[in-house]
């Protein structure tokens, strides 16, 4: 629904929101309870001051799916961009078909927006 009261149907909604925290965003735009669910996004719980563990073995919550159904991430440079949208394409589309994709690291969340 826009502003102005309009809705209009969608398959898909795509934010390009620029820099910043991308589950900042998901607050703004969607919820603070969303944002909440997802948790942080980037790092890998490396125990660092801008890195907060515990460790999870893979990028927190960027190219694979989140806590909240539907909500993906994808972001950084155009190289990053580039590479890692194939891997995100793909996983959407087989979980379109049905197919079963079993991602590692779908850790509790331990780091509020």
């Amino acid at each position: 629904m826009l502003t102005d009261g309009t809705e209009l149907e969608a398959d898909l909604i795509v934010y390009a929101t620029g820099y910043g925290s991308m589950n900042g965003w998901a607050a703004k735009i969607i919820s603070q309870e969303v944002a909440d669910k997802v948790g942080k996004c980037w790092g890998m719980g490396s125990d660092t001051s801008k890195d907060p563990g515990p460790w999870e073995g893979e990028l927190r919550n960027m190219w694979k799916p989140t806590h909240q159904e539907a909500l993906w991430f994808h972001g950084r440079n155009l190289h990053q961009s580039r590479h890692y949208s194939q891997y995100l394409s793909l996983q959407i589309k087989a979980r379109m078909e049905g197919i079963a994709t079993p991602v590692y690291g779908m850790e509790p969340v331990h780091h509020l927006s």
